[in-house]
């Protein structure tokens, strides 16, 4: 059995991998490029889970390679070490140590003893979180509770009143995460992050599109008024569904100035189902914080006139293929994968259970609320409408 050599890759050909792999190309396109197989790409990327690693440089205090040279032609000459020092503007002890490092005064040569310091230097710097374990496990806490590395940094300093060694960033926490030699976090607590996968990905690796037919009597979101745009006031929501196996669904519902989450059970993606059940959710909601829904193309949305009629609440319809449009349910539609899997039967919840799954959601803190909770701020809107 013959065994294929392992290629080996340069710095320039890892840093165009990276390049390449920011930029959402997949493994299989970048393995293309490089004329080999994407096993190869994959295992160059993984060291650091995905993470471009951080460009080298020499410490400013270091030996460079000239000084190195003038030491050996030194050494060679039989100069005295002072000597050496006082023409480099060294410390004595620092020329010695660099020459009983690297073989001796008949031993020493300059390249070699650089490539040595080189190759020293590659040992990695304690990670912060392996420094603090009392950090740490706070962290893995909250990351037990599905809050995502960003909400977890804000949270920390915002009660951290200053202190540095209270607060990690939340690149730290990824790095911890993906990266397991660091030896921080553990593997398994990558199954609470929002995507359960074990490398980070471009987010430009997939760019979901939203293709519907045209419905009739459909209200533009080009008309919908500038007061929800710009969030400055509660009451207008988005909403989608997201689809579970043998064609079951959930109606999800963002309010846009809160960032509040609402779940609402549907058993079918018939429009008439789908309106009904929005129309009994939207009779629970005061009527000053329901005032507009912002949707896609999508065919349960085909009898919006009879929602507007039975809840006096306009709908607005997003442009084909635009579901950014809808970013806040977007965002939270991901979210909620997290609870509901892909290919989950979305029938076997109840009605207890999606309203514990949205109360979850709503109690983590949100970096777009300066990390108050969805919940604490729909809670003040609720106040000011009593």
């Amino acid at each position: 059995m013959t065994t294929v050599p392992r290629k080996h890759f340069t710095d320039t050909q890892k840093a165009l991998m990276f390049d390449r792999w920011q930029r959402g190309e997949s493994l299989h396109q970048i393995a293309k490029l490089f004329d080999t197989r994407h096993s190869s790409i994959r295992n160059v990327l993984a060291r650091t889970g995905g993470i471009r690693p951080a460009p080298r440089h020499r410490a400013l205090r270091a030996l460079t390679l000239a000084e190195r040279e003038e030491v050996s032609r030194s050494v060679a000459l039989g100069c005295s070490l002072r000597s050496v020092a006082l023409q480099l503007h060294r410390a004595p002890s620092t020329i010695s140590r660099e020459i009983r490092r690297n073989g001796g005064r008949d031993d020493y040569r300059a390249n070699q003893a650089d490539q040595r310091a080189w190759d020293r230097g590659r040992r990695p710097k304690v990670c912060k979180l392996k420094k603090h374990r009392v950090l740490a496990k706070l962290v893995a806490a909250k990351l037990q509770l599905e809050w995502s590395p960003v909400q977890i940094a804000g949270w920390l300093k915002h009660r951290s009143g200053g202190q540095e060694e209270q607060q990690v960033s939340h690149e730290t926490i990824y790095c911890s995460l993906f990266i397991q030699a660091r030896g921080a976090l553990k593997k398994e607590l990558l199954v609470h992050l929002r995507r359960t996968r074990a490398m980070r990905r471009s987010r430009h690796h997939t760019q979901k599109t939203d293709n519907h037919g045209q419905l009739a009597g459909m209200v533009s979101i080009c008309e919908r008024p500038a007061e929800v745009e710009d969030r400055a006031v509660p009451g207008h929501w988005e909403g989608d569904l997201i689809m579970g196996s043998h064609n079951t669904q959930i109606a999800t519902l963002v309010e846009r100035h809160t960032r509040l989450v609402m779940l609402v059970k549907v058993d079918g993606r018939d429009t008439q189902t789908v309106i009904d059940a929005l129309i009994k959710h939207a009779h629970k909601l005061p009527r000053e914080l329901y005032k507009s829904l912002t949707w896609d193309r999508g065919k349960e949305m085909a009898d919006h006139q009879r929602f507007t009629l039975a809840t006096d609440i306009q709908v607005y319809f997003c442009d084909p293929q635009h579901p950014w449009q809808r970013g806040s349910n977007e965002n939270t539609n991901g979210l909620l994968r997290q609870y509901f899997p892909k290919g989950t039967d979305l029938s076997i919840y109840s009605q207890a259970k999606l309203d514990a799954v949205a109360r979850r959601l709503n109690g983590r803190p949100r970096q777009t609320l300066n990390f108050e909770t969805p919940a604490e701020r729909f809670q003040q809107c609720v106040a000011s409408t009593a």
